[in-house]
C-alpha cells in the first residue's frame, strides 16, 4: 500500500519554511500532496491560483509531489485521495497546541488519518505567512522568505 501524505494549508503565501517541511515530507512518503485549502472564512492576500502555480513549478521535477486546490474538510479530502497521513510543521509550542487540537478533530472525522508533526528548521522558525504578508504590504522585499519569485 502506498503511503500518501497531505501537507494542507492556505499557504498565503507558501514560504521557505513550508518548502522545508514539504521537501522533508516528500522524502518520507511515497506521494506528497501539497493541498491549498480554500477557506471561505479567510480573505486571501495573494491569489490562490498564482501561489499554487508557483509551487507547482517549484516541484515540477519531483513526480511524487502533487499540487492541488481543494474545498471542504481536510479529513474528507484525505479520504477522497486515499491519503492516510497529514503533515504539519511546528515552529513552537503555540503551534503544537493549535495543531494538536486540529489533529484530534481530523482523527475523529477520519479514523484512518494520522498526523505527522515535523519540527521546523530553527533557522526558519521565525517565518510565517502573516509576517511575509505584512512585510509585502509595506513594500519591503519578501524574496528571502519565498522559494519562488513573486
Amino acid at each position: 500500500m502506498q503511503k500518501i501524505a497531505i501537507f494542507a494549508g492556505t499557504f498565503d503565501p507558501f514560504t521557505v519554511g513550508h518548502a522545508d517541511i514539504a521537501n522533508r515530507a516528500a522524502a518520507a512518503f511515497d506521494k506528497l500532496i501539497i493541498a491549498f485549502g480554500k477557506n471561505t472564512q479567510k480573505k486571501r492576500y495573494f491569489p490562490i491560483e498564482q501561489v499554487s502555480q508557483a509551487v507547482e513549478k517549484l516541484y515540477q521535477t519531483m513526480p511524487t509531489v502533487e499540487i492541488v486546490i481543494y474545498e471542504g474538510l481536510t479529513a474528507d479530502f484525505a479520504k477522497k485521495v486515499g491519503a492516510n497521513y497529514l503533515v504539519r510543521g511546528l515552529r513552537n509550542t503555540t503551534d503544537f497546541e493549535y495543531e494538536n487540537t486540529i489533529s484530534q478533530g481530523n482523527k475523529h472525522l477520519n479514523n484512518n488519518l494520522e498526523t505527522m508533526f515535523l519540527i521546523t528548521d530553527p533557522r526558519l522558525a521565525y517565518i510565517s505567512s502573516s509576517i511575509v504578508r505584512e512585510i509585502h504590504k509595506h513594500g519591503a522585499d519578501v524574496s528571502p522568505f519565498l522559494p519562488y519569485p513573486i
